[in-house]
């Protein structure tokens, strides 16, 4: 955890890539996937864009820009000449902002009204069907009741044609405003001419509320598609308790500053990033990690904010606070990928572009048809029919939807997606590569034997944690920590090296210390043949052997010992389950790596070992040839070359800046049981897309003949219309009953709800 959020951002936290600039604005107006196409189509075109990408289910849009050639006001005003409206987010909102609320209490008005008005109309209709009880309203009350609907009630349909028309952009609200207009329009003209048939008040009337009644449903759906993330920012502690010259001092959270001093109480919710100052507890971190079990935290470890205290109380040191803090870097992430879109999504975009102008074609051919078969009133319903009973909508959300709701779950098990191309590619690999030191193992580890040729073992260990002070890989960590619990104050080492896969060099007093593997050794001209059968036993057990050599003198090697994770063998067994091909991968020698894999359930033939760092992205590109789509998971700075080489690479929680940069799926968890449920979610979530393109799909190619070919009435096609995007996003919700395949009592994702 404690690196996992320095690089979740791409680029700089100033939304800066490189040389260019990425803005995320919030799009007010969108209707259906028409309108988030145009959107992307007319940005696209402005000289400086350089990618666009609307979101219809978040209803945002995320641009990256050159800033010398466009700003982000000028994109505004794109999108606003498009036909909607636009404003630049400055931070993540993973609630419903503010623009959206009130479009929703605007709807809802409208819809109740229209529910008031329709009531008495819609009776009518029904009773139609009722053998021996039907009614008709008089005409004056029928127009009375429908004109109100139609142009007050309906007034948003009429708005956003017009908006769209101009832009020159049918939408939905084209196809509905023309339909509901026809059937009124001709119900008009029938009264004026005092005609007692062609009367279709009713169904103008029903059509506009229900599909306002869809597009209420569609909007509440889409806002429990990002309840996950909104859940995690609303538990955030609101006050913090900090020591001002000796007292406690009760603030907010907003206003606390790094380098303040805070207490949290047993039981509290620790407000922001720190590191502890005084005191010994247990902190649950499921809100950040997914894992239930609580982790003990001591003088010098980090915690992080909205994370639960447990039975003691502790003092800490603010390090982050405000958007700097863990959390607030995930929520980042997470709004990144649930605003990105998956490559499956492309053909629905291109659908969508042309959706609308077909349907009109479809309608107006009805329309001839229908008056030279059976006259102009049957051509009429008809054309209603067609119009009304097409669903851009549903295209445009199956994807969009499903991402958001995938991703948020994602993040509440500690399983952090960049983005809706990795979600899609975690469910086509056939191969996982693992890291061995980190990932298969605790990479943890503890020194066992220190073994010195001429018995002069402090000499040994001071010179090598000399060379390891400042070290964070784990094996310098585990010298150094070894040598201060001796208390041995070790030289200070000037000119440290690190040589990737093979150890470290440096020097203290003027002569060249050298600590790492054979191979190093080796390269410095210094032989170790004399003691391989020494080594030989301590690496038979498992332990990892690094040699020393002071001045170019042999002085022996240091034996450490890693233990292997408790959930490595079941999560292998897991992933073997799902059909996966499990590889290891560790520049260790054999016979340390062979001990390990024995203990993880890998076979010899599974074990890549002895394998430099610029050599394992080699390894991976070996895989790659032979057909498979190769997963790489790893957590150190050696691994990043290999996880950019996979088609996908995952970082674990406890690993380095640079491979969590590089990796498309990070696991907080830090265990291989994250990567067995980032690979199931990632598979749930594409099965759900798929469906919902099915259905989006599916639906259209089948509803549109019917009512074209007149099976379907104006009426049911308005409330098949208002349903179908509805259930779209009703099935992408169905991803929230996602759970590890291994949950611990008590999780996390459990108590979220309940809370």
């Amino acid at each position: 955890m404690d690196e996992i959020v320095a690089h979740v951002e791409d680029g700089n936290a100033d939304g800066r890539s490189g040389g260019n600039t990425r803005v995320e604005l919030a799009i007010g107006g969108m209707t259906c996937a028409s309108c988030s196409a145009r959107i992307e189509k007319n940005l696209g075109r402005a000289g400086g864009v350089l990618r666009a990408s609307v979101n219809l289910a978040a209803e945002k849009a995320t641009v990256e820009f050159a800033p010398g050639v466009i700003s982000s006001d000028d994109i505004v005003r794109i999108v606003e000449k498009t036909g909607y409206d636009a404003r630049v987010i400055d931070e993540p909102d993973l609630g419903e902002r503010e623009d959206q609320l009130e479009a929703y209490g605007r709807l809802r008005a409208a819809f109740v009204a229209g529910v008031a008005l329709t009531a008495p109309l819609f009776a009518q209709m029904v009773s139609s069907f009722v053998p021996g009880h039907a009614f008709m309203l008089p005409v004056w009350l029928q127009m009375t009741l429908a004109t109100p609907v139609q142009f007050i009630v309906g007034w948003r349909f009429y708005r956003g044609a017009f908006h769209a028309l101009r832009g020159g952009a049918p939408n939905m609200d084209v196809l509905v405003a023309l339909g509901t207009s026809a059937a009124y329009v001709f119900s008009a003209v029938a009264v004026v001419l005092r005609l007692r048939s062609g009367l279709y008040f009713d169904s103008a009337a029903v059509i506009t509320t229900l599909i306002l009644m869809g597009k209420v449903l569609e909007h509440r759906a889409k806002a429990n598609a990002v309840r996950s993330m909104r859940t995690l920012v609303q538990l955030q502690a609101k006050q913090a308790c900090v020591l001002r010259d000796g007292a406690e001092v009760l603030i907010a959270t907003d206003d606390v500053r790094v380098g303040d001093e805070v207490l949290v109480r047993p039981g509290e919710r620790i407000p922001v990033d720190g590191v502890v100052l005084a005191g010994e507890t247990d902190v649950d971190e499921s809100m950040l990690t997914g894992e239930s079990m609580p982790v003990h935290k001591a003088a010098g470890s980090a915690v992080y904010g909205a994370t639960v205290n447990g039975s003691a109380a502790c003092r800490l040191r603010a390090t982050k606070v405000g958007r700097d803090t863990a959390l607030a870097q995930i929520i980042r992430m997470v709004d990144e990928a649930q605003g990105s879109k998956a490559p499956v999504q492309q053909l629905a975009d291109r659908v969508s572009g042309i959706f609308v102008p077909i349907i009109l074609g479809v309608a107006a051919a009805a329309f001839l048809g229908w008056t030279l078969l059976g006259g102009f009133v049957p051509a009429l319903v008809t054309a209603v029919a067609v119009l009304v009973v097409a669903c851009p909508c549903s295209l445009g959300l199956a994807t969009p939807t499903a991402i958001m709701v995938g991703t948020g779950r994602g993040a509440e098990y500690g399983i952090l997606v960049k983005g809706g191309q990795a979600l899609e590619m975690a469910h086509k690999i056939t191969a996982v590569v693992l890291d061995k030191t980190g990932t298969v193992t605790r990479g943890t580890l503890e020194v066992a034997d220190v073994f010195a040729l001429d018995g002069d073992r402090q000499l040994l260990l001071s010179l090598a944690a000399g060379v390891e002070r400042q070290s964070e890989h784990p094996i310098g960590v585990a010298i150094a920590k070894y040598a201060r619990g001796r208390g041995m104050t070790p030289p200070t080492a000037s000119g440290v090296v690190a040589q990737p896969g093979y150890g470290v060099t440096g020097e203290v007093d003027g002569r060249r210390v050298v600590l790492g593997n054979r191979a190093l050794l080796e390269r410095e001209g210094i032989s170790t043949a004399a003691e391989t059968m020494a080594a030989a036993g301590r690496e038979a057990e498992g332990k990892t052997v690094m040699w020393a050599a002071f001045g170019g003198r042999l002085l022996g090697f240091i034996a450490l010992a890693d233990v292997v994770r408790e959930t490595s063998a079941q999560a292998i067994s897991d992933l073997r389950a799902l059909g996966l091909a499990v590889y290891m991968m560790t520049g260790d020698n054999r016979r340390a790596s062979q001990a390990v894999a024995q203990q993880a359930g890998l076979a010899p033939e599974e074990v890549f070992a002895e394998v430099r760092p610029e050599d394992k992205a080699q390894w991976v590109r070996k895989l790659r040839e032979q057909g498979h789509v190769v997963g790489m998971c790893g957590d150190g700075i050696n691994d990043a070359p290999a996880l950019a080489e996979a088609d996908i690479g995952f970082a674990m929680g406890s690993g380095a800046d640079v491979a969590l940069e590089t990796a498309d799926i990070a696991l907080l968890r830090g265990d291989l049981s994250g990567l067995v449920d980032a690979v199931r979610l990632s598979r749930a979530t594409m099965r759900k897309i798929r469906q919902n393109l099915f259905w989006a799909f599916g639906y259209n190619v089948l509803a549109v003949p019917l009512a074209a070919f007149g099976f379907v009435s104006p009426v049911i096609a308005g409330g098949a219309m208002a349903l179908s995007s509805v259930s779209v996003v009703t099935n992408s919700l169905l991803l929230r009953r996602f759970r590890p395949l291994r949950a611990l009592p008590a999780h996390a994702g459990e108590r979220l709800e309940r809370g």
